[in-house]
């Protein structure tokens, strides 16, 4: 027996987090009856649907995807914008994001159907690191720096203490390349811990997640992960 959260999860609908939403908008049913209850538990042999669909049990995907500038982190937009999965047309599988980079952000985005691994990927206890080089508008002060390396007060809470160094600088164009690398994952957090102390955001690129870099990849491109890079990502997730 497995909680059904769970179950709905491995089978890639979608992340736990949004299967539990799922489950308490009673948009579930488990052999005909409609579940709200986030402690039920099911079987496999459980005839188990969200809204309608069977949920039927795929084999774990997890992909490294170099995500481009212009495109949303997400498997459909309502405005008809180009969505990450637009450039996944051989993967059958009902993979979806870990996390996110927003519009006009580059970089690494994982992306599969275990609700369980991207979960552990997710959650902030977990504290995966992610590496960001962001081309920012100014030249940072070294208390400014220290004050993102100690955290800065958002709206949603003062952020947790981050890695920050200063690449390179251009006096006279007035702008500053910096390495920031953090273990949360707050709403857009890199540019609005930039914005709180005045700098603007020209360009940003996650180069790293966990133990993962972009190698090789071309914008639009993606690779299946090997599993001993699954394995290491588990490991960091549980250090």
């Amino acid at each position: 027996m497995e909680r059904l959260q769970k179950m709905i999860a491995k089978a890639g609908i979608a992340s736990r987090r949004k299967a539990e939403q799922l489950i308490t908008d009673g948009q579930v049913t488990v052999n005909g009856r409609t579940v709200t209850e986030l402690g039920t538990k099911v079987a496999e042999t459980d005839k188990i649907e969200v809204n309608g669909v069977p949920v039927e049990k795929e084999e774990p995907v997890y992909l490294l995807f170099y995500k481009p500038t212009s495109v949303i982190s997400s498997v459909k937009d309502d405005r008809d914008r180009k969505v990450v999965t637009d450039y996944l047309p051989e993967i059958d599988e009902r993979v979806f994001p870990i996390g996110r980079l927003d519009y006009d952000t580059s970089g690494v985005l994982l992306l599969t159907n275990d609700g369980d691994f991207a979960n552990k990927m997710m959650h902030p206890s977990y504290k995966v690191e992610k590496e960001y080089i962001a081309k920012i508008k100014g030249i940072p002060s070294k208390e400014d720096i220290r004050k993102l390396q100690k955290g800065v007060k958002l709206e949603d809470g003062v952020t947790a203490p981050a890695k920050v160094k200063l690449l390179s600088s251009d006096k006279q164009k007035q702008t500053a390349i910096i390495q920031i690398i953090i273990a949360e994952g707050k709403n857009r957090q890199v540019r609005r811990m930039f914005a709180v102390l005045g700098y603007d955001v020209i360009k940003l690129k996650r180069e790293r997640y966990g133990s993962l870099t972009l190698g090789s990849l071309n914008a639009g491109d993606y690779r299946m992960l090997k599993p001993y890079e699954i394995k290491q990502l588990y490991q960091l997730a549980v250090t």
